[in-house]
């Protein structure tokens, strides 16, 4: 059984696999991984997505137990909705109440959410090890308005070697304004063997 912590996720192979880790690190997810690993994605990628002019509708995707939409909201940023793989992750996120609708979406398939509904689109932790890779950018660009703003996080280590960097050059012409700010995913109270891992915050608006 995969144990419900940093190295458990990055082990995921499924999105059937994801389910049962998330389901079982729901409850305790905020404060034996968020708080306790100073993990500060959530805050970062808020912060490049107001910089950049962000507003909503935005879509807050692999939004977990809701760190980003409350980050999003303590900036001042309104009508958010999220969608996560994990409905317990989604039951968390709702006690924050700072999101206007939460719906379970798988980002391997296909969203239920109408074609360019959101004028921006913001994620932290969904494309990093065994989770979601680049593919998932059509969809996400399905659903954004032209001119909508992005700011993603990208695990930096997998960047080049699971075809992020190729997609963006594939998307070149649907896409404007790319900019990839490196940053820490963990603050300096993290001091095991991921206390050096960082992040690429991939910030661009739709054509």
């Amino acid at each position: 059984m995969t144990k419900p912590d940093l190295d458990g996720a990055y082990a995921l192979q499924s999105p059937e696999d994801s389910l049962k880790l998330y389901s079982d690190w729901a409850e305790t997810y905020d404060e034996t991984f968020a708080k306790a690993s100073g993990y500060q994605m959530p805050e970062a990628v808020a912060e490049a997505f107001v910089r950049a002019d962000g507003q909503g509708p935005v879509l807050d995707v692999g939004a977990g137990t809701g760190l980003v939409g409350e980050a999003l909201r303590d900036l001042g940023v309104k009508l958010i909705d999220g969608t996560d793989i994990s409905a317990a992750m989604l039951a968390e996120a709702a006690l924050k109440d700072c999101y206007e609708n939460l719906f379970e979406g798988d980002l391997t398939a296909v969203l239920g959410v109408e074609d360019e509904v959101y004028s921006g689109v913001v994620s932290a932790g969904t494309f990093t090890h065994g989770h979601v890779g680049p593919e998932a950018f059509d969809e996400l660009l399905r659903v954004a308005r032209p001119n909508a703003v992005f700011a993603l996080s990208i695990n930096a280590e997998h960047f080049e070697a699971r075809g992020f960097a190729a997609k963006f050059d594939a998307l070149k012409d649907q896409i404007q304004g790319l900019t990839l700010h490196e940053t820490i995913i963990y603050d300096d109270s993290r001091t095991d063997d991921h206390a050096d891992d960082k992040a690429l915050i991939a910030v661009f608006q739709k054509a």
